[in-house]
């Protein structure tokens, strides 16, 4: 094992101190900068490489370390096992990754890029794994650990399918760390309802559109809009003045699919006028500008949509008023005003648990209906359908 001093010369090679006064014997110059360097035998090679250092001691470790290295590959010994990182710390490094893969907002999806509503359901779901699994190691999250967690959501209120989007938001980060499957094997996933969406009854959407109104919210415009149109709440908040003939057809932007994307509707008297009562709002508008606008602070940015009206929705579908004093307020067991009291955990809204993608059902509903009954009458009056053929 050896190490010495390497200084590159500018006539080329080493410099050396063979010259006057110790100077390089062919530069002329007193030996400065350069880096030490160790050359060793291993395995009838020779290992011959700069530490990169001006400290000595320091190139005389590097060397035992590399020699090392060397010694424990050539007899294929492997490295030292360490602890796995906790549930915590590995969800940060996880997020932080995929925070890197997403897209735009308009942005073409393309293989290996993730949407922004993906990151959001990710962060939803570590802000309930992260409290129960944050201070766990990787190894000791077994197949009994993930089914209590189920049964604790369960008991919580949560939806079979929430709960299997949280689990297998827990297996991409154990996979991701190289803990996946379990050597016990893996929780089975809950039953998925199949029947979580409805369709509104006439009265009750007279009475959803009565709700909607009383908040100064896009949320009118756009219940109005999905119930006539059919469309996602993602393509409702992402429309823009250029997509829109308010007296004739509306052209979908970005959508969930490839045929989706780009699809015309025309517009019912009802979407039209809801329409064009919004666009009153904004005298100004220009093509490009957003239908539904950011509002933060009180400052309108057409730049940029909206997030969400999900207050204004809840408002109306939670939201029940008292029989005895008439407030409106949020299902509780008694009543908000302390004058009143009165007994209200029996009251429900008649739209508790309608989503906004429920709206889509609408419209296809009430066209399947009247189609249901337009055949009824062609079956009691069998004259009529020879008029019509």
């Amino acid at each position: 094992m050896s190490v010495y001093y390497r200084v590159t010369c500018t006539k080329g090679g080493d410099c050396n101190t063979k010259g006057a006064g110790g100077n390089c014997s062919k530069c002329g110059e007193q030996r400065a900068g350069g880096a030490w360097w160790y050359r060793f035998r291993f395995a009838g090679l020779i290992i011959h490489e700069s530490a990169r250092t001006q400290s000595k001691t320091v190139a005389r470790e590097a060397e035992r370390r590399r020699r090392r290295e060397l010694e424990e590959k050539y007899n294929h010994i492997p490295p030292p096992r360490t602890l796995p990182p906790t549930f915590e710390k590995a969800q940060e490094n996880w997020l932080a990754d995929r925070k890197k893969l997403v897209r735009g907002e308009e942005e073409v999806a393309t293989k290996g890029t993730l949407a922004p509503a993906t990151l959001r359901i990710d962060e939803n779901s570590l802000k309930h794994l992260t409290p129960v699994f944050g201070k766990m190691l990787l190894c000791d999250i077994t197949k009994k650990t993930v089914k209590d967690y189920q049964e604790k959501r369960l008991l919580e209120g949560v939806e079979g399918r929430t709960v299997n989007i949280e689990v297998k938001t827990l297996r991409q980060i154990r996979r991701a760390n190289k803990y996946w499957p379990h050597p016990d094997g893996e929780a089975a996933d809950l039953p998925e309802r199949e029947d979580a969406g409805q369709a509104l009854a006439p009265e009750l959407e007279s009475f959803l559109f009565e709700e909607c109104a009383k908040s100064d919210s896009p949320c009118y415009t756009a219940t109005v809009v999905a119930i006539n149109t059919t469309m996602r709440k993602s393509e409702i908040r992402k429309l823009r003045w250029n997509q829109v003939d308010v007296e004739g057809v509306l052209t979908v932007g970005k959508s969930k699919t490839r045929a989706g994307t780009g699809r015309p509707i025309p517009l019912n008297p009802a979407a039209r006028r809801a329409l064009a009562d919004w666009a009153g709002r904004f005298p100004d508008r220009r093509p490009d500008d957003y239908v539904f606008p950011a509002c933060e602070n009180g400052r309108i940015d057409p730049s940029r949509p909206m997030k969400s009206w999900r207050t204004a929705w809840r408002t109306a579908t939670r939201h029940i008023v008292c029989p005895k004093c008439g407030r409106r307020q949020r299902p509780e067991n008694s009543c908000s005003n302390r004058r009143c009291r009165a007994d209200i955990h029996d009251i429900k809204n008649p739209l508790a648990g309608l989503r906004f993608h429920d709206l889509r059902y609408v419209l296809s509903f009430n066209y399947v209906l009247s189609l249901v009954l337009f055949l009824r009458f062609l079956i009691y009056f069998p004259s009529c359908s020879d008029q019509l053929g």
